[in-house]
């Protein structure tokens, strides 16, 4: 007399989801019970409730013809919700469980409320009701029962005896135990199926988690949570835009290539970049490309922090690389590399065209324009340890930022000399109140920065360079 609340292709409200639960689950494995089976057995305990009643003496004779209708409704429903126009409509499944109440009541009322019978059939309803639809459902679906079973019992009044022959009344309890007991075995087996369903999605879910982050490898950081976020398409698209570059490579590397193995000059080199990449992308920072020993950065995009900002960063950038390279260079000389490696820079600002080039199936993000060759022949034309920047680039950085003029060049793409300047360093740290000292000398190299000292660390340092210094004076003392 109602639907089975166990299709799990209707489990879940959304068709996103279902569509996701469905490709999870092998339905041969776990069969689900559909609205015709579930239909099907509780109109058949109905039927035999109705014949026992009959036969008992407790419902009129004219009952029997209701077998009939009991027996061939199931089928009625089946090919109305799946065969007519009526399987569009929306929760089908709710619409026909409230004409299955509507039956149930009516039926209730008809036999005159007869308890064991009449509790049996509503039992049956409210199952199902909780089951398929919850509370809401099942208020429903008691609302429109209560109105059936008073219109039947209008019509054909209350049984003389509301108490049902013991046979009847076993049949009816069996007939619902064994409905209430067949469609909880297929509801548990419908929540074993989503349970592994939602495992199964929480497993790739996780393997998609880890596959991004080692295709991020091959992305800058910025690039590819846009991508990931859904804020920029994969596609062959452009824009034009105003941009920081940076281009940067180290003298003297092609001679140490020379004189080291490929796997200890790998090592290095990789030792190189990732340095490098780290204060690139604390500087936020878009890393374009690898190219031997050059790197070459860019900021503005996809994300800015404006003009002068972008440019800021990138300046600052450059001159924690001039320092880090220090540290890098004292290192590899405990490591036996004797050759004095320097990183020299170039910087320029200005419209550039950034975004997907290549083709549908192989595409790179990066940016072209006269400004990318400019910074380009800026880094060739640097000193080693030299920050270069064009004249854009100074005017924006220029209030915090310490330059020199270094004259003019001639720069293919440009109808004019472009002027030139060489980053000294922040002006916050020039002067007797500078953070940031270096000294480097041969057996000796310092490199202080007193912002990034705790107290803590700051009294091994000064323990250490009083030692250093004891030391200094006995042996010059012994000269």
């Amino acid at each position: 007399m109602m639907s089975a609340p166990v299709d799990l292709r209707n489990a879940s409200s959304g068709a996103g989801k279902s569509t996701t639960v469905d490709a999870q689950i092998d339905p041969v494995a776990i069969p689900p019970m559909p609205d015709y089976n579930g239909r099907t057995l509780a109109y058949t305990a109905t039927a035999a409730i109705i014949t026992s009643g009959v036969f008992q003496g407790i419902f009129p004779d004219w009952m029997l013809w209701l077998i009939a209708g009991a027996l061939t409704w199931p089928h009625i429903a089946h090919i109305l919700t799946r065969r007519t126009f009526l399987r569009h409509s929306p929760r089908i499944r709710q619409k026909m469980l409230i004409v299955d109440c509507l039956i149930g009541g009516g039926f209730v009322g008809a036999i005159g409320v007869v308890a064991i019978p009449s509790v049996s059939v509503m039992l049956m309803l409210m199952f199902s009701c909780l089951i398929i639809g919850g509370f809401r459902q099942w208020v429903f679906g008691s609302v429109f029962m209560t109105a059936s079973l008073f219109i039947g019992l209008a019509i054909f009044g209350p049984a003389e005896s509301f108490q049902a022959p013991l046979i009847t009344s076993i049949l009816s309890l069996l007939a619902t135990g064994l409905y209430i007991c067949v469609t909880a075995f297929y509801s548990h087996q419908q929540a074993r199926a989503l349970m592994m369903a939602k495992t199964q999605i929480q497993n790739q879910r996780e393997q998609s988690i880890a596959l991004s982050h080692k295709l991020s490898k091959y992305l800058s950081p910025q690039v590819w949570q846009s991508i990931f976020t859904g804020e920029r398409d994969v596609r062959l698209e452009t824009q034009r835009k105003k941009l920081a570059i940076f281009f940067s490579d180290i003298k003297g590397f092609t001679e140490l290539s020379e004189e080291m193995e490929p796997e200890a000059l790998t090592e290095l080199l990789n030792h190189y970049f990732n340095g490098m990449s780290e204060v690139a992308l604390k500087y936020g920072g878009t890393i374009d490309k690898f190219v031997g020993d050059s790197i070459m950065v860019f900021f503005g995009d996809p994300t800015s922090r404006g003009q002068r900002e972008d440019a800021f960063a990138c300046v600052s950038m450059a001159i924690e690389m001039r320092k880090h390279m220090k540290i890098m260079r004292q290192k590899w000389r405990s490591q036996g590399i004797k050759t004095p490696l320097e990183i020299r820079m170039g910087i320029s600002t200005g419209y550039t065209t950034v975004g997907n080039f290549g083709a549908e199936n192989r595409m790179d993000y990066t940016i072209i324009g006269k400004e990318v060759n400019l910074a380009s022949r800026l880094e060739s034309l640097a000193d080693p340890g030299e920050i270069l920047v064009s004249y854009e680039t100074f005017s924006l950085i220029k209030d915090r930022i310490m330059c020199r003029d270094k004259g003019e060049i001639t720069v293919k793409g440009f109808g004019k000399p472009v002027p030139i300047y060489e980053v000294v360093d922040f002006r916050r740290d020039m002067g007797p109140n500078r953070s940031f000292l270096e000294h480097e000398h041969s057996g000796f190299a310092m490199y202080l920065d007193s912002e990034k000292i705790s107290e803590r660390e700051r009294q091994a340092i000064l323990t250490a360079l009083e030692d250093a210094a004891d030391r200094l004076r006995q042996e010059e003392e012994i000269r």
